[in-house]
């Protein structure tokens, strides 16, 4: 009996030694793609939370925090096992992520299975994720690729003299959300859209795209990041291309902009426009590139930090401050939690954020141009800069619903909306 109660004490002891160190920490499950054409694009969003969490010592409301991270290719299906390998086999009480557009609305899908779970977007675009049936413990503090298009087409009409154009994108929600905003504002302002020509994420040979790309208009649209953004760069130049560009958000990326070779220089002077400039000389911009070149060493990192490592370091300082001012409390299936998310205006690095009622960020857009460093690298250039960017990009909400969910083929392009 003296053996059997000695064990049952003991037992007992770590019982509530594992229950003392379980409730002293946050387990994150963290989703980013680290496999495909957009692994570096990942990677450095991984590198954005590391910054996050470094800054705050792996800290959040007196608790530590323990991140799983789960590796995904930028495809619905791959998001979903990922997803569920944190929330089901290891029991995460928070999920970062994911990265990728049609990622997004899989994962929004996900987490309603899943009321348990606080979700945060990590950086996926689609418009849909939030704008369409939004999921109440789903939240995303980074603009929409409509958002991120804001003031470009106005831009390119007014400034750069561009009256038509032909796209060339990736075939997935997250291009077609930013081809939308584009497309929204550049015709509204009397441009003309003449041909729009997709190709599949991971694609390696652009000839037939390239061969196709009309001759007759005055700038070419490219909604291309990551690998395809520098295959397509590469077999460009190669081909003697010289239309003048004007790049989607992704395209001109640290991620892109760093990447080898000479077939990058075409984007000098390259109108973009996107949640951040990497030359923007705000007192809390430049901190937080310290912070992240300071965090890792220069082979392991971009000179400045992409929007995609932006994206995951505001999404996890959102988590990171509601979690201090709540003590860390996640009891009442997250009421305090998510109250807090909901309430909070972000005062992040790339500008003010506060989140609308289905949960999505408003926030600071950037009107940009390539220019070249005196180091020889390439970076991103303030033009001008657009406060308070809503999802109906400014448009009564009634008149942007007619507009139609992004597509291939959505928007129209005409002069009113």
């Amino acid at each position: 009996m003296k053996t059997w109660v000695t064990g049952a004490v003991a037992a007992s002891a770590i019982a509530i030694s594992s229950v003392s160190v379980a409730a002293d920490t946050i387990k994150v499950g963290v989703l980013a793609t680290l496999e495909g054409t957009y692994t570096v694009l990942g990677e450095d969003g991984v590198r954005g939370l590391k910054t996050a969490l470094g800054q705050a010592s792996n800290m959040a409301g007196g608790k530590e925090i323990e991140i799983i991270i789960a590796s995904t290719d930028a495809s619905p299906d791959s998001a979903v096992r990922a997803a569920k390998k944190v929330v089901e086999q290891d029991n995460v009480d928070i999920v970062i992520g994911p990265l990728s557009g049609s990622e997004g609305i899989a994962i929004r899908d996900y987490s309603k299975t899943q009321p348990q779970v606080t979700f945060l977007n990590g950086i996926s675009g689609a418009q849909e994720t939030t704008y369409v049936d939004p999921s109440e413990n789903f939240f995303r503090f980074n603009m929409d690729g409509a958002q991120w298009s804001a003031g470009l087409g106005n831009y390119v009409f007014n400034e750069k003299g561009y009256k038509t154009v032909a796209t060339v994108g990736e075939d997935y929600s997250f291009i077609y959300t930013q081809v939308l905003g584009f497309a929204t504002e550049f015709c509204a302002a009397g441009g003309e859209i003449t041909e729009r020509l997709w190709v599949p994420l991971g694609t390696k040979d652009f000839a037939s795209i390239i061969a196709a790309l009309p001759d007759d208009v005055d700038a070419i649209y490219l909604g291309l990041g990551g690998g395809d953004a520098v295959n397509f760069l590469n077999q460009y130049q190669q081909a003697g291309g010289d239309a003048k560009l004007i790049g989607g958000s992704i395209m001109v990326d640290p991620t892109v902009l760093s990447s080898k070779g000479k077939a990058k220089e075409a984007l000098i002077g390259v109108p973009s426009s996107g949640p951040q400039a990497d030359t923007w000389d705000n007192d809390k911009w430049q901190a937080y590139v310290k912070a992240y070149q300071d965090a890792f060493p220069p082979e392991e990192r971009f000179p400045s930090p992409s929007l995609l490592g932006t994206g995951y370091y505001n999404a996890t300082n959102a988590m990171i401050q509601v979690l201090n001012d709540i003590g860390g409390d996640l009891s009442d299936g997250h009421a305090a939690f998510r109250a807090g998310l909901t309430a909070l205006e972000l005062d992040a690095p790339n500008g003010m954020i506060k989140l609308d009622e289905n949960r999505q960020a408003i926030g600071t857009n950037f009107v940009t141009e390539v220019v070249e460093l005196a180091d020889g690298g390439l970076a991103t250039e303030v033009v001008s800069v657009v406060e308070g960017v809503n999802q109906t990009l400014g448009i009564d909400p009634a008149s942007f619903a007619k507009i139609g969910l992004p597509s291939r083929d959505t928007p129209e392009c005409k002069a009113s909306y």
